[in-house]
């Protein structure tokens, strides 16, 4: 897959460093993946939850963090639309929340 916005999840873990590995793990498997259908996501990643609007939000870091993509199937690509703390996810609408 290719992922649009790398640069925010690097930027997001210069203030939050204990996420950045799993930021870069799960960058290099959503890299290295082809996910065609849902599905694809959730072989791999259970406890991933899809919110609407093509959306997908990942539990990183033991669920400290989360992170919120959409994905076009289809083409192939994943765009990163938030990343956050498990209370900032609290606070956002998942289905329409936009990176700043």
């Amino acid at each position: 897959m290719r992922i649009i916005a790398k640069r925010s999840l690097l930027q997001f873990s210069k203030f939050h460093p204990e996420a950045r590995l799993p930021l870069l793990a799960w960058h290099e498997e959503a890299r290295c993946a082809a996910w065609t259908a849902p599905r694809d996501i959730k072989a791999r990643y259970a406890s991933a939850s899809f919110v609407g609007n093509n959306r997908v939000a990942f539990n990183l870091g033991g669920n400290k963090y989360r992170l919120i993509v959409a994905v076009a199937y289809r083409l192939g690509v994943v765009y990163v639309k938030f990343i956050g703390t498990h209370l900032d996810y609290d606070r956002i609408d998942a289905a329409t929340v936009e990176m700043e």
